[in-house]
């Protein structure tokens, strides 16, 4: 299969709401030649990134919408204007390669509609663009609906927000400091002919000025390093752990902060690893055997602390809350595409109930950090207050750092272009009586704590 046309039919499976590209990329680089997996997966990223633009060009160029049942020339069409607007591949190679894929469409009739239209489109599009980019969905390749939440909550933010997540993600490493040093680890990736630098917030971290296979960084074999973005390292740390404590991870998966709390206190009593889903704690597993770490991984809805608590308190509880992942829209482009506006309560209503279930699971005096990767107050900030609002055993901790903006209720971080994701981070410590911990023990779990 060429590359092109895997890219379309990966990017149609998400344009019809039934895959990310997570899901939908993997099984269409099965088809393809090893040499052009790479070119087909800058395609479908580099499609995705700039869906809005690419769509509103494409719309000004076709006679008339193409229907609903030809998406895959939709995206195919999309995928020809992504090459010639955004990469360095010469305009006749772009425009003959996409006009030959729709071949194996089986939809002759399309060869000479995409050849008009990208031919018009190489020629035109430096004249047509400017009037187009007057609507701010297409200039800045946003969603219209996300482009208004990010304006109502960052109005100072919000073009810098829809820049960095259209600008390619930095490859960040969080050293672990069992094994090396920060400066003895940049010391070896500049004698292998790497180009780094230590991230200013993160004291794990270390920014490659180029991505690479991670087989290629010297160490990570041997579990030197592991991939993880600056913002996220920030979250185990709050945490306060220490020997001896049992801890929680709650919506582990891959589980980058499960092995970093490992790393930083490996004496602790306890760590369990909970994810919803059992496949998911594969990666887990595999994580943790290449570090050399363990962890007590467990697969259930946290929520239902029937299926998987045994009534023992966690002193320390990490909850990575499950969110619209606006945060990292650089990292996962059809975001843009898959996530909707009336995503959002939902979500947040998810967040409040994972929250109110694990506080029965916190000893008293016990630190529950709370984190998401999303930019928007509704499933950070605002959840957190309503929380304060409904536990008077809660207690925030204000978070005093170089990093994020502070929040009325916690820190946000809002992506850098060179630089972190967007995350959020919130500390509760829990305070006075417990009814919920000391109460609920192995005996009770007859029944769910919702």
């Amino acid at each position: 299969m060429s590359p092109r046309l895997a890219a379309a039919h990966a990017l149609a499976t998400v344009m019809a709401g039934k895959a990310s590209l997570g899901t939908s990329l993997p099984a269409q680089l099965a088809h393809v030649e090893e040499r052009d997996q790479g070119l087909a997966q800058e395609l479908a990223f580099g499609t995705a990134r700039w869906f809005q633009r690419l769509d509103g060009l494409a719309n000004a160029l076709l006679e008339k919408p193409l229907k609903t049942a030809d998406r895959d020339l939709h995206a195919l069409l999309l995928v020809g204007l992504y090459q010639l607007l955004f990469t360095r591949i010469p305009a006749h190679a772009a425009i003959d390669e996409t006009v030959n894929a729709a071949k194996a469409l089986k939809k002759p009739w399309a060869k000479g509609m995409l050849n008009a239209v990208l031919r018009r489109a190489q020629r035109e599009h430096a004249e047509l663009l400017p009037a187009l980019e007057r609507d701010p969905t297409i200039r800045l390749s946003h969603p219209r609906w996300l482009q208004k939440r990010l304006k109502q909550a960052w109005p100072e933010h919000w073009e810098a927000i829809c820049a960095a997540n259209n600008a390619h993600p930095p490859m960040t490493l969080r050293v672990n400091q069992r094994r090396i040093t920060r400066q003895s680890y940049l010391m070896k990736l500049m004698d292998a002919g790497f180009i780094a630098h230590a991230t200013p917030f993160s004291a794990q971290g270390i920014t490659l000025e180029h991505s690479c296979d991670v087989q290629r960084l010297p160490g990570f074999a041997a579990g030197e390093v592991s991939v993880q973005d600056e913002a996220a390292q920030l979250a185990a740390p709050l945490l306060d752990a220490a020997a001896g404590q049992r801890v929680l991870d709650a919506c582990c998966a891959p589980g980058g902060k499960t092995c970093q709390v490992l790393e930083q206190v490996p004496s602790l009593q306890e760590l369990v690893a909970l994810d919803l889903e059992p496949r998911r704690l594969q990666r887990v597993r595999e994580n943790l055997q290449r570090l050399g770490l363990t962890a007590v991984l467990k697969a259930a809805d946290a929520r239902d602390l029937a299926a998987w608590w045994d009534g023992q308190p966690f002193q320390r509880i990490l909850l990575d809350a499950p969110c619209s992942a606006t945060g990292v829209i650089r990292r996962h482009p059809d975001i843009k595409l898959t996530r909707q506006a009336e995503d959002i309560p939902p979500l947040a209503l998810l967040q409040g109930e994972l929250l109110d279930a694990l506080w029965q699971t916190l000893d008293v005096d016990g630190i529950l950090v709370y984190a998401t990767c999303s930019v928007l107050p509704e499933e950070n900030s605002e959840v957190i207050a309503a929380f304060l609002q409904r536990q008077p055993q809660a207690q925030e901790l204000t978070l005093e750092g170089p990093y994020g903006l502070q929040q009325p209720h916690g820190r946000q971080l809002l992506p850098d272009q060179a630089g972190h994701d967007g995350f959020y981070l919130a500390k509760l410590l829990k305070v006075g009586a417990s009814p919920g911990a000391n109460s609920y023990t192995a005996q009770d779990k007859g029944t769910s704590a919702l």
